[in-house]
């Protein structure tokens, strides 16, 4: 008989109840990825111990507050945990880390190209996903402005003659429009950056 493999979601959902085996099958379905992005910007496995520990009781926290609403996105939110502490672990030490040039040993050996890989991919696409529902939420006509402005790239004078409205019409829409996102993104404690 063929193993199931039972969502996140339901697993979260589990855990939350009181099932404590459900988040114990959760870090290890998920524990090689993230350690590995922390310890790929940490590079010491003392420190990214630290960090994804941390990860995971801010991650029990919060599913024990009630406060979890990522819709069935477990791992690009806990992914968004572990960077903002990476994040704070560097800011904390106010350092990067230092290298120093040798005949033996040259930082362009050491530095990655820019290329995404797979963590910073997911969370790109669940910002782009937050962004778009966000939109989707607007009034249709700011909705109509913000999108003509910010993925057509027309100037708020085509936009007054497309719509029919004045300049400062579609002006007071856009402002509006970011303000809505704003609230929303404010309430709902959305992270939209990588």
């Amino acid at each position: 008989m063929a193993n199931v493999v039972i969502p996140d979601a339901v697993l979260v959902k589990s855990y939350v109840g009181g099932d404590e085996n459900a988040l114990a099958t959760l870090i290890r379905r998920h524990q090689s990825k993230i350690y590995g992005f922390i310890y790929s910007k940490v590079t010491d496995r003392d420190i990214a111990d630290d960090i994804f520990q941390d990860t995971f009781i801010k991650v029990i926290k919060t599913l024990k507050g009630n406060s979890y609403n990522e819709e069935g996105k477990f791992l690009p939110w806990v992914m968004r945990i572990s960077h903002n502490l990476i994040v704070d672990h560097f800011r904390k030490n106010k350092k990067m880390p230092m290298f120093r040039e040798t005949e033996e040993f040259s930082i362009f050996s050491i530095m990655s190209d820019n290329s995404p890989n797979i963590e910073s991919m997911i969370i790109t696409e669940q910002v782009e996903n937050d962004l778009q529902r966000i939109i989707e939420e607007l009034p249709d006509d700011q909705r109509e402005v913000l999108q003509m402005r910010i993925y057509q790239d027309l100037s708020f004078k085509e936009i007054a003659d497309l719509t029919g409205v004045s300049i400062n019409t579609a002006l007071g829409r856009m402002r509006y429009a970011l303000m809505n996102m704003r609230k929303v993104i404010e309430k709902n404690k959305i992270i939209l950056t990588n």
